[in-house]
């Protein structure tokens, strides 16, 4: 009995972190994703004069949401150790402003469809995966996984996966195929152009 009752106790301390842990990333990501979904959904914000207001506070839900840095190190993959510190930066910045376009686009094109947040897997101590489906008109479902990273204290998205395809997959094959014979300013100079930068 006393074997039985000190196992017990045993588990139940070690659950406790588990616990702790369980929730908090995909409750982060939910909220944020809300946040953004409420945005979208207010009645207020139309027009040229309502459009501008929700794309600015989309625009800041989504530097709460991502880590564009961690995002961009994992997109570059080993390409990253090519860049210099200035370029890296440059590069953070540009990858971020393509990024939120294509994230506003997609994202008020939204209909008011529901989003159910259905799980988080653990992907090592620091990475989860939070599992989502966006319910579309017809019964269609669309699981959107958003992988997240811990850093201190705080849960932020390096990766989404949308139908099975990669955010970051996708972009490095795009990398990838410019820095193949190519130096990091070739990528740069694309990413400018695209932006608009100079």
């Amino acid at each position: 009995m006393k074997k039985m009752l000190v196992g017990a106790m045993l588990l139940a301390w070690l659950m406790v972190p588990l616990l702790a842990f369980a929730g908090v990333p995909l409750d982060t990501v939910k909220a944020n994703v809300n946040s953004v979904l409420e945005v979208l959904r207010d009645p207020k914000l139309k027009g040229e004069a309502g459009k501008k207001v929700k794309e600015q506070r989309i625009q800041a839900a989504a530097e709460k949401l991502f880590d564009f840095v961690e995002l961009s190190k994992r997109t570059l993959g080993l390409n990253w150790n090519n860049f210099t510190p200035e370029q890296r930066k440059e590069f953070v910045h540009l990858f971020e402003t393509i990024l939120k376009d294509a994230y506003i686009e997609k994202i008020t094109s939204y209909d008011n469809e529901p989003v159910n947040f259905t799980k988080e897997v653990p992907l090592s101590e620091t990475t989860v995966e939070v599992s989502s489906v966006v319910v579309l008109k017809g019964g269609q479902q669309v699981p959107i996984n958003y992988r997240v990273i811990k850093k201190e204290n705080d849960w932020r998205v390096y990766d989404v996966v949308i139908e099975g395809v990669s955010l970051i997959n996708n972009y490095r094959t795009q990398f990838r195929e410019i820095l193949g014979n190519n130096p990091p300013e070739k990528l740069l100079e694309t990413l400018r152009k695209k932006t608009g930068a100079k």
